[in-house]
């Protein structure tokens, strides 16, 4: 029961994408993609 599967993930990446729409993650991925990037590169 506490096993995550990829069938669970990919059910809640599914309900992820329909609760926020995927402009949002995309901006929301960038948000916390752009910080990330920058302390990778020093």
């Amino acid at each position: 029961m506490g096993e995550i599967s990829i069938t669970k993930l990919l059910v809640v990446a599914a309900l992820v994408v329909l609760l926020f729409g995927t402009k949002k993650l995309r901006t929301l991925g960038g948000d916390l993609g752009g910080p990330l990037k920058g302390s990778r590169r020093r």
